[in-house]
């Protein structure tokens, strides 16, 4: 079940964000982590927040701006249940996202997005925060 966002789910949103970086991100240095874990509630006003929840429980979410996928995370005990799949689907359907930047050295996440219907159109070398993590720029 989709919801909308409130700032007494930003916890909760951080637990999600954690348990999926975590496992999904092993090329990223401990410093990094610790650096964008600080800054991702920094970004949550700045896109629009809908979660998806399971038995009651917020198990993922995602942030959209201006037709661009900004994130999507997923719990990782929920991981491959089509969570992510649904909320990319209701962001395509009904928030007119076009496209997303993913990590290339994420390559379940590329995958994931290519699975979807997303091709890569562009390649930066160095992420949003001018570190070396390069970033696919992929489009429907």
């Amino acid at each position: 079940m989709f919801i909308k966002i409130k700032a007494a789910d930003y916890p909760r949103l951080m637990e999600i964000w954690e348990s999926a970086v975590i496992n999904t991100h092993d090329f990223l240095k401990e410093e990094d982590l610790l650096y964008y874990k600080e800054q991702i509630p920094t970004y949550f006003q700045h896109v629009k927040l809908i979660g998806f929840e399971q038995k009651k429980v917020l198990v993922g979410f995602m942030g959209v701006s201006e037709g661009n996928l900004e994130m999507l995370f997923v719990d990782n005990d929920c991981r491959g249940t089509g969570i992510g799949k649904k909320l990319v689907e209701y962001a395509i359907a009904n928030l007119q996202v076009t496209k997303v930047d993913v990590n290339e050295q994420n390559i379940q996440a590329v995958g994931f997005y290519k699975y979807i219907g997303f091709k890569t159109i562009n390649k930066s070398e160095l992420d949003g925060s001018g570190k070396e993590y390069p970033i696919l720029h992929m489009q429907l």
